[in-house]
């Protein structure tokens, strides 16, 4: 293999900047030396834009033995303050990073920067101009125009260096002077026409006071500061490409030594249903359409923490989305699918009512509390963890999960219909209580008591299980159901704030485990959600909850409704004599999906238009693919056995997620399971939901793969049976089907369908 052979091995999974990293590593360029740096604005809170930056300069800093510096461009005396400052160090080190003593501000620099702009002015290379801002705006020409020379342009070096003196020195008003480079008032680069390094602002400066009123401007200080600190890869976004040509003609002029830094963009984070503009963030608070910076449903990195993301997810959707040289927008799905896939794994579940309605089992002792023994997660067999969830004659059930004329499909509670009870036992509704209004204020049930979770139940079983909490021992509980700020992808303005942002619910009740744990906490709300403890209004014995993010996708379904306005029925077409389909119209969204299905993934045409077709379904197949990427396998299953489901029910009513899908889909692909055992499985899930993996192991399901278990049975059935095995070598190659179902029968289903196929053919052959 030759050296460029091990080069494209090397750097086939990396991403442009760190395959730059390594040819600079492997040239000696800067003595194997990786510097980086995150320079923030101390002028605003952080956001999830920042987070990609933060991510990616540490991050290549700690794949390169590095270091990644914090240093804070402070070059603004108007806007900055140590707020920010102290905000900003929190963010990064919530979000798991280190600076060690690696932090430094621009401020730091301003005397050997004011060296550096009297140097430029004594090589010819600045000038101080005097025109006003106006004025220079006009003098700098269009797109299409070049700029005009400043009368001021040709002052002398001693001129210039006398009233840059003078500047420092406070003799001059805020805009009656600046510093300029001179460059070229014609070049087609808009930032090369004579661009300002200082300006004049008589302002106190948080970290120097009144020592200076002439401050660097972000281009002459950002190049400058990398410099003096001896970063080796300035890392920016693709809104800096165009400064790049300033940084390096900066440092250029000045004739710094080498090595010295080199500038880099990629594309910033465009998150749909969110803003990443200062501007626009400073603009929702201001006018009170958030409660503050560290409003759960701002983009800001205090804002996510409050609302309860972990840091981990945070750090995984950056991963995630990697680091591309265009910009494009991403689908806050993929972040809150990211959240949710790490919840999943480290939370525990409990039972919380959110709009409660109250159920009497006449038939359970008036006095009795039963204390049921409730796993904390209950589809995680390796996590251990319980509480006692008390059980008893008056409960909370959720109002949503009783519907007294059920439609189609409707597997809750109903009159006459039973419903199973999350951990407990199956009840029947047998009266319906009413207010002088008409509306269901409290239900009449029993309960059968030889149906309690975890016991033999005779073979009684019910399509439905619901969540409950005691009603004599709950806790009543504040929930804040946040949903996207905004209700379209790409908002504009602040009309298209989503007027259903947030939902306060106080009326809410939730199992008493919960009621002594700590602030910092993390929960699923079985069937409602992930919430986390609000650490601010969680006082005084008050509880506040926080909706993190959904079991599922609500925006989805929401879309699928949208789109499915916009269809228009064609007629039908007749495709051949022997088979009739409708033909399926799809909206442009959905042909996209379609062409992309069959293109990328490699789909077959019927599987695609299944999952295309489906919003909904769509969108919950990705998420599939995204935890198992096996796009044909996934898309099978999605298509042949969970749409037969989705007839009669909606995905966010499925007890299942969709990595537990993967799990199922992925157990198939090894081999662990057949596809027999994998549709009992599915029905499982479905009633009960669970993980796959655990279903397995507690009933035994794995499939027998081991040729060395099956060959002893193959041996016994072939024995037990030679009059079939001589119809076989007759030409009765039917017969195949009987010995290979009668191992299946001996085995209980769990051989591997292939390997005993190969198995039993070889033994007939050879016999």
């Amino acid at each position: 293999m030759t050296e460029k052979d091990e080069l494209s091995v090397n750097t086939k999974h990396k991403d442009f900047l760190r395959v730059i990293i390594d040819e600079d590593i492997r040239t000696n360029k800067y003595g194997g030396n990786v510097v980086t740096r995150f320079p923030p604005e101390p002028n605003g809170f952080l956001h999830i834009g920042h987070a990609k930056s933060i991510c990616l300069n540490f991050g290549i800093a700690n794949d390169y033995n590095g270091r990644c510096h914090l240093r804070f461009d402070d070059t603004d005396p108007t806007k900055e303050d140590m707020l920010y400052v102290n905000s900003i160090q929190e963010d990064v080190r919530w979000l798991g990073f280190d600076w060690n003593d690696n932090m430094f501000f621009a401020s730091d620099y301003f005397e050997k920067l004011y060296d550096y702009a009297v140097q430029l002015i004594k090589m010819g290379k600045a000038y101080v101009c005097s025109l006003n801002e106006q004025e220079i705006r006009e003098y700098r020409g269009t797109i299409t125009e070049s700029g005009k020379h400043s009368s001021y342009r040709g002052r002398s070096i001693e001129e210039n260096l006398d009233l840059f003196t003078r500047m420092r020195a406070g003799e001059f008003k805020d805009g009656e002077h600046v510093l300029r480079a001179k460059i070229d008032m014609a070049s087609p680069n808009m930032k090369m026409r004579d661009p300002l390094l200082y300006r004049i602002r008589h302002a106190n400066h948080y970290r120097t006071g009144d020592n200076w009123c002439i401050y660097p401007m972000y281009d002459f200080a950002h190049c400058l500061s990398d410099y003096i600190e001896g970063i080796t890869h300035s890392i920016c976004t693709l809104e800096f490409e165009n400064n790049r040509e300033l940084y390096d003609w900066i440092l250029d002029e000045l004739e710094l030594s080498l090595p010295r830094p080199y500038q880099y963009e990629f594309a910033r984070l465009n998150l749909d249903y969110t803003v990443v503009s200062k501007r626009k963030l400073l603009e929702l608070v201001e006018k009170k359409y958030v409660n503050g910076w560290d409003d759960p449903r701002l983009s800001t990195i205090s804002g996510l923490r409050r609302r309860g993301c972990t840091p981990e997810s945070i750090r995984r959707f950056c991963d995630s989305i990697g680091i591309a040289k265009a910009n494009n927008n991403v689908d806050i799905a993929q972040f809150e699918f990211c959240i949710r896939d790490d919840l999943n794994q480290k939370v525990p579940r409990v039972l919380c009512v959110l709009r409660p309605l109250k159920v009497i089992i006449e038939n359970y002792p008036d006095e009795q509390t039963e204390m049921i023994d409730a796993p904390y997660y209950p589809h995680d067999v390796p996590k251990e963890g319980s509480r006692k969830l008390p059980f008893s004659k008056v409960i909370y059930i959720e109002r949503d999960d009783f519907m007294e004329n059920p439609s189609k499909g409707f597997y809750r509670l109903s009159p006459g219909q039973e419903v199973r009870l999350r951990h407990a036992y199956i009840i029947r509704c047998e009266q319906v209580i009413k207010n002088a209004n008409g509306e269901v204020v409290e239900l009449r049930c029993t309960y059968d008591p030889a149906t309690k979770s975890g016991a033999d139940t005779g073979g009684k079983k019910v399509k439905g299980t619901i969540h409950w909490v005691a009603a004599n021992q709950a806790k009543r509980v504040e929930v804040r159901l946040y949903d996207r700020l905004f209700s379209v992808p790409n908002p504009d303005t602040l009309d298209d704030v989503n007027p259903n942002s947030l939902e306060v619910l106080t009326d809410c009740y939730i199992e008493p485990a919960v009621v002594e744990e700590k602030l910092d906490v993390r929960y699923q709300f079985e069937r409602q959600g992930y919430f986390y403890l609000d650490p601010i209004d969680s006082v005084d014995g008050k509880m506040v909850f926080n909706r993190i993010v959904q079991l599922k996708d609500s925006w989805t379904r929401a879309a699928k409704v949208e789109e499915s306005k916009k269809e228009v029925k064609k007629p039908e077409v007749k495709q051949s004599a022997e088979v009739k389909q409708e033909a399926a119209v799809l909206t442009p969204e959905a042909e996209a999906r379609l062409k992309r299905y069959q293109d990328n993934l490699g789909l077959n045409a019927e599987i695609a238009d299944i999952i295309a077709k489906d919003a909904d379904l769509s969108g919950f197949f990705e998420e599939v693919l995204y935890v198992y990427n096996n796009a044909n396998s996934v898309g099978n299953f999605i298509a042949n056995e969970l749409s037969r489901e989705l007839k009669d029910k909606n995905i966010s009513e499925l007890s299942f997620d969709a990595a537990q899908v993967a799990e199922l889909v992925e157990l198939i692909d090894k081999g662990t399971i057949s596809w027999k055992i994998a549709k009992d499985i599915f029905e499982e899930m479905l009633e009960k939901g669970g993980s796959p993996k655990a279903i397995v192991e507690s009933k035994g399901l794995m499939q027998i793969s081991d040729a060395r278990l099956l060959v002893p049975i193959i041996d016994k059935v072939i024995a037990n049976n030679p009059e079939n095995v001589t119809k076989y070598k007759e030409g009765r190659t039917n017969l195949l089907g009987f010995f290979v179902g009668q191992v299946m029968k001996q085995t209980g289903g769990k051989a591997n369908p292939k390997l005993l196929n190969d198995l039993i053919l070889e033994k007939l052959t050879n016999n």
